[in-house]
């Protein structure tokens, strides 16, 4: 098959052809018809997960039909349209056997744990567990950003922040994640506040139902801006960048008894960013974080989504092919694209 392979961090990556993946017996194989370009993506190429092995492909956001099923896989079978969360459960864990795979002690992770998705096939793991049936009326590159970036924001604004209407929410970064957030966020009845640093993101942001927008690099103090516009503090805030400005501003602009919630990934030298902790105490501030979303739970969303509610189609910004995810992924950090990015051509 076609893959994007890189055989050093930091190093690009080249379009190869490798051999095709087998499915476990518990798993299944996925013919990728769309693939997410994600900002954890570049961490991986970049060094920063300890999990990865090289030669390494990446991609964790996909969908696709089933081309091959294990022998102990009784759910699925080929030619059925799916997609699956990025992290995925063993099962057999206490994390697991209480519902939250999301942070199970054995996960796995197409594009990090074991081969990804920037490849025409794919090898998923536990299958029954973690695969989700996507509607029909859903197309792939719709289906592909739901993967990371937008249940990731679901779980963070509905399970962890439990986001009510009439609340304030304020999300800083407005990439794939925190636009995701706004349009969550929006629909279920919040007054949201996008924070980004570029305009052209800020006015998407208010398309998708941000009722006032923060350009972090014409204000003086984005704490005392969003704090201004939501009349004492937000309720509810969410860093979905990942960075040690984004995350002290993040729990900073809450308002008395707020709640922080920690999307981006903080990486690297990122890891551990000062935190007012001195108002967290005083004002009782409440610090959660959210990684990925469980696929028991995608039914909720999708059940938002088939009603009107929520459309994650308005936040794939571009289609392009599997040889030009190579540039992509590697210019990430630029942060020059609106939406998310996903890969089409095979």
């Amino acid at each position: 098959m076609k893959a994007v392979v890189y055989e050093a961090f930091n190093a690009a990556p080249r379009l190869m052809t490798v051999d095709d993946p087998t499915p476990e017996a518990h798993g299944v194989v996925v013919q990728v018809l769309g693939t997410g370009v994600c900002r954890s993506d570049w961490h991986g190429w970049k060094g920063h997960d300890p999990d990865i092995q090289l030669p390494h492909i990446p991609g964790h956001e996909l969908a696709g039909v089933i081309a091959a099923v294990g022998r102990h896989v009784t759910r699925w079978k080929v030619g059925d349209r799916v997609t699956v969360p990025f992290v995925g459960g063993c099962g057999a864990c206490p994390e697991c056997n209480s519902g939250n795979q999301q942070v199970c002690y054995s996960q796995f992770q197409p594009g990090f744990t074991h081969w990804g998705s920037f490849a025409e096939y794919v090898g998923i793991h536990q299958a029954d567990l973690n695969l989700v049936a996507l509607p029909e009326s859903m197309d792939f590159a719709t289906a592909a950003s739901l993967g990371c970036r937008f249940v990731t924001s679901f779980r963070a604004v509905v399970d962890q922040g439990k986001v009510s209407a009439g609340q304030w929410v304020a999300v800083h970064g407005c990439g794939g994640v925190g636009l995701s957030a706004v349009m969550i966020a929006h629909a279920i009845g919040a007054n949201v506040i996008a924070i980004d640093i570029a305009d052209h993101k800020l006015a998407l942001a208010r398309s998708l139902g941000a009722v006032a927008t923060v350009n972090a690099r014409q204000v003086a103090n984005v704490t005392e801006a969003v704090q201004d516009i939501s009349g004492g503090g937000v309720h509810v805030s969410l860093d979905a960048l990942g960075h040690p400005t984004t995350c002290f501003n993040s729990i900073n602009n809450l308002r008395r008894r707020g709640k922080h919630v920690q999307v981006g990934l903080m990486l690297a030298d990122h890891s551990t960013p000062a935190i007012p902790m001195s108002k967290v105490i005083a004002h009782e501030l409440e610090i959660y974080g959210s990684h990925g979303m469980q696929a028991h739970r995608y039914g909720a969303m999708l059940d938002m989504i088939n009603s009107g509610k929520l459309a994650p189609e308005k936040l794939v910004g571009k289609t392009i092919s599997l040889e030009q995810s190579i540039d992509a992924l590697v210019n990430m950090d630029r942060f020059e694209t609106a939406g998310v990015t996903v890969v089409t051509q095979f």
